[in-house]
């Protein structure tokens, strides 16, 4: 890449994006490009360069993508996935390198059967390292900020209503991601990696919902409903189709008795240890309270 590189960064105000776009900012060396579907909406620092664009319409992105050497990639799974060709067409066209957030799970075996998000994430994975670019793929683990779909409920009765009361996650915070996405942005040492980044520690959704609890100074606790309840909760309210509602609930029964691992690569990478959830939870207690 050149010595004053452009990086577009893609879900720009989101949780994982804005954590791109704050840290490129900080390390400096770079000009910063954010892409959102509504530019007078973002609230950004001054010197991000604002552009307007939508990655399910990839023919309204050429002025978004010019001149630019790099893109974070974090891409609207399932809603989008018909336009995933064409979109990472039109990326490969312009930037010389994509890091694409995709997810722990992904398995690198090309004939291996995947579905619902993962198998989403798998094709993407494909399509961009067919694409003649520098890559690299952040396979996350259990977002934290998942747990923010709780907020409601904790605000407003202190229970959070959901199945598999064990279900335990090694929660990783978007900042640890983001500044691996900043590595592998800005250096080339992880050119061609899927690195796998997790939190520090397994909890189980009681364990979380406690946490939180203890952060904003009142009792959260995690109450425990049948799957059939949850399917009509992600069929109804959250728009998934039924196929992908019913791998989702597979994959988190699943993880009742297989556990998530903890990797180190959050800490061989950058030097520091990777961040828990109780510092995630006091980073986001007012989106509890």
């Amino acid at each position: 890449m050149s010595s004053h590189p452009t990086i577009l960064v893609t879900g720009a105000t989101g949780n994982v994006g804005g954590q791109v776009v704050a840290q490129l900012r900080d390390r400096g060396g770079v000009r910063v490009r954010a892409l959102t579907r509504d530019p007078s909406r973002a609230v950004l620092p001054d010197d991000v360069e604002v552009v307007g664009g939508d990655l399910s319409d990839p023919e309204g992105l050429d002025a978004a993508l010019d001149s630019v050497d790099a893109v974070f990639l974090s891409f609207p799974t399932l809603q989008a996935d018909e336009r995933a060709l064409e979109l990472v067409a039109r990326l490969a066209k312009h930037a010389g390198r994509i890091v694409y957030l995709s997810a722990e799970g992904v398995p690198d075996d090309r004939g291996a059967p995947s579905q619902g998000i993962i198998g989403s994430h798998a094709v993407l994975e494909r399509l961009v390292e067919d694409a003649g670019v520098e890559w690299t793929f952040l396979r996350a683990g259990g977002m934290a900020t998942n747990t923010l779909g709780w907020a409601d409920q904790v605000r407003e009765t202190g229970v959070v209503r959901g199945p598999y009361e064990r279900l335990s996650r090694s929660l990783v915070h978007e900042a640890d991601v983001a500044a691996v996405g900043v590595l592998a942005l800005t250096a080339d040492d992880l050119l061609g990696a899927r690195p796998v980044i997790t939190g520090p520690e397994i909890l189980t959704h009681v364990e979380q919902a406690a946490i939180i609890g203890e952060t904003i100074g009142r009792p959260v606790r995690y109450e425990e409903i049948p799957p059939e309840e949850m399917r009509t909760v992600i069929l109804d309210e959250w728009g998934w189709p039924a196929e992908t509602a019913d791998a989702a609930l597979e994959a988190w029964a699943a993880m009742v008795d297989n556990r998530d691992g903890v990797t180190t690569t959050f800490q061989e990478l950058t030097g520091r240890a990777a961040t828990p959830f109780r510092r995630w939870a006091a980073d986001h207690a007012d989106d509890f309270r």
